[in-house]
């Protein structure tokens, strides 16, 4: 009985070394996917080279994050530029397998105008020094927040060798993600998988996928256009782009009068009762007094200030009685000949397509390898935070860090954020609420079709966030914003189509409306040069 009783605390204990060995051979092997990492935990002088160019004066400091006993590289002061780089032992190729560029930026003091993002450089062979690193260096991939104005985006951006040309191209994604507005941690991702693909990650969440070969997806595309429009090609002198014209058998009618007035006296009117032909609109302010300190050689004659006659506020009016004036049945304005259909139309020119003399095929990307990383940003605010920079060969590698390393401590900001927001009066559940409608929006103005919009929307998001008071107000204007653009595409209609053939545009459908009036044209003409003229004087009467 009692053997039979050892066997289990036997196995148990077997089976528990056997998991601690099997915990170790997994760590080792994560470990040794993640290619470099820098958690900032030691002090970085003597493992990070800060740029001596004389325009970086930004002081960097081995700082604690706020509220953390976790160290990092921080930004320390407003108004700066700085420049700082750690050379790797490695160099680290990137067209072999996949390669994950991962690290945390924690806006401590929030971002109206600066930037916060990594630039992986080339090898030093390609020209440049880490004492003397700058704007200028050679990178491979940029990467990270940057926001001032009317830029709010995360960058990724890759410097391509034209194999044509041998220059260095940047190619910026279209559409990136933009930068949380919060002060908390988050951990920003990129992707590079051997499918030439790349994805943006936000805390873990996927903003952005993208193809490094698609011309939908890259600014300018990395491969070239196969056509281009010939920069030779001239219209020729007979090309008629007009679709239509001035129908030249049309006659004015006999009894159409140009001249005719839009408007007319109306002789019906009658003066009201008790109108005061003898009484100005305004007198002389009777309760005015001349300065003491006017003097009339510098000054010129004292006159007293007018004030609204009295005697007029009972009447129906004061002064000369006029009769108001009425729309004149009479009035066609000038006669313009119907438009009819352009029998020589050739539709809009265009210059024809040649052969693209700088197009090349390009099955992947030539990626640079990168030797080092680099931080060169100007800022307008101080508190940036920058941590735990990895590149990985495994996506679960990172994901194994974003989990132990920024995770806690996002999640503790953001409980201290909810206690703040409590102890300042505000309802849990709505500021819960707003937090997911704010969230929400910031997913809808990364859709591409409201990119010319993007700046507004998120001005009025961020000012919503920093104003709890105003708001419901910014979410309505955001949300009707959003539906207008909606609607105009929606029933904005289409451009005609061009014919490839002929380059022509197939003609507007002829109008039911034969009528030779330009009616409509004529009175925005006459209503534009009413707002041209200059403002009546206060009128003298009252018209009935």
């Amino acid at each position: 009985m009692e053997g039979r009783r050892k066997i289990p605390k036997l196995l148990i204990a077997v089976l528990l070394v056997a998991f601690f060995f099997a915990f170790q051979i997994c760590a080792s092997a994560s470990d040794s996917d993640a290619i470099y990492y820098e958690s900032f935990e030691e002090p970085f002088d003597r493992r990070w080279i800060v740029s001596q160019k004389d325009e970086y004066q930004g002081v960097w400091k081995h700082s604690k994050s706020e509220g953390h006993d976790d160290y990092g590289l921080l930004v320390s002061e407003k108004a700066r530029k700085y420049a700082i780089v750690k050379e790797l032992d490695h160099v680290v190729n990137l067209k072999d397998g996949t390669v994950v560029l991962q690290f945390e930026v924690r806006l401590q003091d929030g971002l109206e105008c600066g930037g916060a993002y990594l630039k992986y450089l080339r090898p030093q062979e390609a020209g440049w020094l880490a004492k003397e690193f700058d704007n200028d260096s050679p990178y491979s991939i940029m990467f990270g927040p940057d926001k001032c104005g009317s830029t709010n985006k995360v960058h990724f951006i890759l410097k391509h060798k034209n194999p044509n040309s041998g220059e260095y191209v940047e190619h910026h994604l279209k559409y990136p993600p933009s930068v949380p507005s919060d002060k908390l941690s988050h951990v920003y991702t990129a992707i590079l998988r051997p499918d030439n693909e790349v994805s943006i990650l936000i805390d873990g969440e996927e903003k952005k996928k993208a193809n490094f070969l698609s011309a939908e997806d890259f600014e300018p595309p990395l491969v070239p256009a196969k056509t281009i429009p010939d920069p030779n090609d001239k219209k020729p002198e007979d090309w008629d782009e007009r679709d239509k014209i001035p129908d030249p058998d049309a006659v004015k009618p006999d009894d159409w009068d140009e001249d005719a007035p839009m408007e007319i006296e109306d002789e019906e009117a009658v003066k009201p009762e008790g109108w005061l032909d003898d009484e100005p609109d305004e007198i002389d302010d009777p309760d005015a007094s001349k300065p003491e300190d006017w003097d009339d050689e510098e000054d010129g004659e004292w006159e007293p200030p007018k004030i609204d006659n009295p005697k007029c506020e009972a009447a129906p009016g004061c002064g000369e009685w006029k009769r108001p004036t009425k729309r004149n049945p009479a009035y066609k304005g000038k006669w313009h000949a119907p438009l009819i259909d352009n029998p020589n139309y050739k539709g809009i020119w265009k210059p024809q397509e040649i052969p693209n003399p700088d197009y090349f095929e390009l099955e992947k990307p030539d990626f640079e390898p990168i030797a080092a990383i680099g931080i060169e940003i100007w800022t307008m605010q101080d508190g940036i935070l920058f941590d735990n920079i990895l590149i990985a060969g495994d996506e679960k590698v990172a994901e194994s860090y974003r989990l132990t390393t920024w995770k806690p401590k996002f999640e503790a900001e953001k409980e201290k954020q909810k206690a703040e927001e409590a102890a300042a009066g505000q309802s849990d559940g709505l500021s819960g609420f707003k937090k997911k409608v704010f969230d929400l929006l910031y997913k809808i103005v990364d859709i591409p079709f409201l990119e010319a919009y993007k700046p507004k929307i998120i001005d009025l998001i961020e000012k919503g966030e920093q104003q709890p008071d105003i708001t419901i107000g910014v979410i309505v204007s955001v949300v009707l914003i959003i539906l207008t653009v909606f609607l105009r595409l929606l029933f904005g209609g289409k451009k005609a189509a061009v014919n490839t053939e002929t380059n022509r545009v197939p003609p507007a459908e002829p109008s039911d409306n034969q009528g030779t009036s330009v009616e409509n044209e004529d009175e925005d003409e006459k209503e534009e040069d009413a707002a041209a003229a200059p403002p009546r004087r206060r009128s003298t009467r009252r018209e009935n």
